[in-house]
Parts: structure tokens; sequence; C-alpha cells
């Protein structure tokens, strides 16, 4: 696995109500990150024929920073998976990108919002968020690397990351966000290896 360009390496941790936010907070307050930033983000799933079949969705995502079409595959193990974003102009392209969508022959679609803070490292984001799907909602934090020289040097990111904040014992999920609040649209899919 040398080409990691379109490869997303991360750890999510489903955390509980009883999470100290505020003392997860400082700990990464303390490692210096490059700056932080707190968002709304709407996140639309869609499973299309193609993506059931080869087993991935495409995510739309936009907000203040960011709007973009993803591609992402839906493993049994969402450490290392295929993403491939493509940025998409500023501006409202919802009806772009429903019948971009729709043509691909459309089996299913969701919305989820997320209240997130994100913290920039050099080498990785650290994030938190509460994702809410209908009356459905998760909280987790991520480590997601960034700069990804080797799948070694990534994982090595991740677990200095989780030792500093207090995540290094904690038990990781191994499903998606998708999958995590959905998982009767996307269970087939995550059988995947």
């Amino acid at each position: 696995m040398n080409d990691l360009r379109f490869k997303e390496i991360e750890h999510k941790f489903v955390v509980e109500a009883d999470f100290d936010l505020d003392a997860f907070r400082q700990a990464v307050a303390a490692l210096r990150p490059l700056r932080h930033v707190t968002l709304r983000v709407c996140d639309r799933y869609f499973l299309t024929e193609a993506g059931r079949v080869r087993g991935f969705v495409l995510r739309h995502r936009f907000d203040r920073e960011l709007h973009e079409l993803t591609l992402k595959t839906v493993v049994a193990d969402a450490e290392v998976r295929d993403e491939v974003n493509l940025a998409l102009r500023p501006g409202d392209q919802v009806a772009q990108v429903d019948a971009f969508v729709e043509a691909q022959g459309l089996v299913w679609k969701g919305a989820l919002w997320k209240d997130l803070t994100v913290w920039h490292f050099d080498d990785c984001e650290v994030v938190h968020y509460v994702a809410t799907a209908g009356d459905r909602t998760v909280t987790c934090v991520e480590f997601e690397a960034i700069r990804k020289d080797s799948l070694a040097h990534a994982l090595a990111v991740l677990t200095r990351l989780e030792v500093a904040t207090g995540f290094d014992a904690a038990t990781r999920t191994h499903a998606s966000l998708p999958a995590l609040l959905w998982p009767e649209a996307l269970a087939d899919l995550g059988a995947r290896p």
C-alpha cells in the first residue's frame, strides 16, 4: 500500500454522554494545534446501484469551509478505506448533486448534521462531534492522519495523539459514521474486506 493519496486513515471512538469534553479540549490544546474551528456541517449520503455492488457511498458535504462530493468505501473496519474527494465550487449545488446521483440509480439516501470541533495539526486532524440523523444521535472523537508517508507512519501519528489525549486504552469502533447511524441501510456493504 504505497499510494495513500486516496485512502482515509482514521480511528473513531464513540463516546458516552458522560464524556469529559472539557478535559479532552485541554489535552488537545496542550498539543498546540495549528488552528481549531467549530462548525455545523450537513452531510448527505447516497447509495447508488454501483455503490451497492462495489461497496461505496457518496457523500455531499457543505459547510463554511468545504463543499465537496466524496466517494467512500464501506468496509468491515473503517481504519483504512478508500476516499476520493472532489471539490465543488462555492454556492448551492444541491440540485446538481441530486441529479448527478439520481442518474446513477439512487438506491438510498440519508442526511445528518454534525456539530463539530476540529483541531488541525500538520500531520493529523482531531475531531469531536455530535452527529444527528432524525431521532438517532452519536457522539464521536476521531483521529485522522493527514500526512500519509506510509501506513505505519500514519498509524503511529494516530497512536501518538491517542496516547496524549487518553484514548490509547479506549476501544475504537470499526464502523463508519453512516453505518453507525443507518445500520439497516448499509448492513450488507460493511461486510466487505
